[in-house]
């Protein structure tokens, strides 16, 4: 398997781009494990670690201030396109993201950009679907106690 390609594709706003500066720790067909600096500086945020979950349909995301303590860990519900040919991943944002706090909070986030895209066609009634499988799969392993081991899976090569 080729070292993989990442490219972050975005409903809204709609863009796609190319995560040229994310370094690749890990990756195989099921899971790809990325380490990276904000895109665009933030207040609190400054770099971070990505767990893309390719089959399950989700990114786990350490998110981490300048000294390297935990902000919270960012959940963004994904599906991909993969392109044998180039070796390219097309990671699509489906809007709806979970955040687990250090104290164990656990938000669900941005449902207003998941209706209004449906509303305005930019995502479909499959979509959807693919999300709300995916949302619910990881919100039932985050209530069960087991977000453990998705943690592990970047704790382990960071």
């Amino acid at each position: 398997m080729q070292k993989p390609i990442l490219f972050r594709r975005r409903i809204i706003p709609e863009e796609c781009i190319l995560l040229k500066d994310d370094e690749i720790l890990f990756y195989n067909m099921d899971i790809i494990v990325t380490k990276w600096n904000t895109l665009h500086p933030k207040k609190k945020l400054h770099h971070g670690y990505s767990c893309y979950f390719l089959n399950e349909g989700y990114k786990v995301s350490k998110f981490l201030y300048e000294d390297n303590r935990l902000l919270y860990w960012y959940c963004d519900i994904i599906d991909y396109e993969y392109r044998i040919d180039t070796g390219e991943y097309i990671v699509r944002d489906l809007l709806a993201d979970v955040i687990v706090y250090p104290d164990g909070f656990v938000k669900v986030v941005d449902l207003d950009e998941f209706e209004k895209a449906l509303e305005n066609g930019s995502i479909t009634f499959e979509d959807v679907k693919k999300a709300l499988r995916s949302l619910d799969k990881l919100l039932k392993i985050i209530y069960n106690g087991e977000f453990e081991t998705l943690k592990k899976e970047i704790e382990t090569r960071e």
